[in-house]
């Protein structure tokens, strides 16, 4: 198999370096592109309050930033957004777009950053996340947001984590912060996830595909490596199911003390990751929770980030017509 030429050591150090290049360059066009005069918040009417302290440190990785609209009656229903990446690049100053495709709509926005990469591994992003989470909860309603109207929504990594998080608050999990989640009882509104990867112990079955692209398999490899490490691939990654939550509800491995949240899944049909969303639903289904999977026709990975193309369009008019009713008041 071709992938098994990843197992090799120095291809870790390979993956840190490509992650950080992947990342200085998408936050180098993220400020260009952001900083021009038409991409301002306030043409929009959006206001947007940077780097809030939400974790224990006051480093980047615990800052979120506020997009509050202006034009909006409050309280105003709250989107907790976490951004993809692999686990180990972008962050909250490079999803502007999928932040203000929310803030638009009325909604009051946490676009959350975390700790990445491979100095940070499970459940460093999860425990984050699980943080900001309790910190929006406790203090929406200083911005204007409804407390009792929250959703969860990420993409790509961010998917995995905002499945997790609205497991946690169903189930009495053992990990310390996932009870934390579940203890405060929040009333979740919604889960967006979208083409999440829910799966990580097939990324090394889906590496030895006949076909796939290189790259393909570097950036599989890459998530991976960045949040299991070496154990992604030796099979170890069982032990943290937590990691990999569409296994935890395809197994049963967890009793649903209370109802799960809505689910809105998105996936393009040219998506590695497709499979993931359609085995979401199918349990989804069988577990009688409501949920809508938006299928793309011909669609990559990342293809609604694009909001001009029709495909995007389709899928975030899908997606607020699906949040509508479980978002109000």
């Amino acid at each position: 198999m071709k992938a098994l030429r990843f197992k090799h050591p120095w291809i870790v150090q390979e993956s840190i370096l490509r992650a950080l290049a992947v990342d200085t360059a998408a936050h180098a066009l993220a400020y260009l592109r952001f900083s021009m005069p038409d991409a301002s918040p306030e043409r929009f009417g959006v206001r947007v309050l940077r780097d809030i302290v939400y974790g224990p440190t006051r480093r980047r990785e615990h800052r979120l930033d506020v997009y509050v609209p202006t034009r909006a009656m409050k309280p105003l229903p709250v989107i907790l957004y976490v951004h993809g990446g692999g686990f180990a690049t972008l962050s909250k100053e490079t999803h502007y777009v999928m932040a203000m495709a929310f803030a638009r709509r009325g909604y009051l926005v946490f676009n959350v950053n975390y700790r990445l990469g491979h100095k940070h591994p499970y459940p460093e992003p999860l425990e984050d996340v699980s943080e900001a989470l309790l910190w929006v909860h406790r203090y929406a309603a200083e911005y204007g947001g409804d407390p009792d109207r929250i959703a969860l929504a990420g993409e790509s990594a961010g998917g995995n984590l905002v499945t997790a998080l609205g497991i946690a608050s169903a189930a009495r999990l053992p990990e310390t912060f996932a009870r934390r989640i579940f203890d405060a009882n929040i009333p979740l509104r919604a889960v967006v996830a979208t083409y999440p990867i829910l799966d990580l112990t097939e990324i090394e079955a889906m590496m030895a595909r006949e076909r796939l692209p290189l790259y393909i398999q570097r950036l599989l490899f890459d998530v991976g490596a960045a949040y299991l490490g070496p154990g992604a691939f030796d099979g170890s990654c069982e032990a943290v199911p937590l990691a990999s939550p569409l296994l935890l509800l395809e197994r049963g491995l967890v009793t649903l003390r209370r109802e799960l949240a809505p689910f809105f899944l998105s996936v393009g049909t040219r998506d590695i990751l497709l499979s993931h969303s359609k085995r979401m639903k199918a349990v989804l289904d069988r577990l009688g929770v409501k949920n809508e999977l938006f299928i793309a026709p011909g669609e990559v990975h990342g293809f609604d980030a694009m909001v001009w193309r029709p495909a995007a369009r389709q899928k975030w008019a899908s997606l607020h017509s699906f949040l509508a009713p479980h978002m109000a008041a």
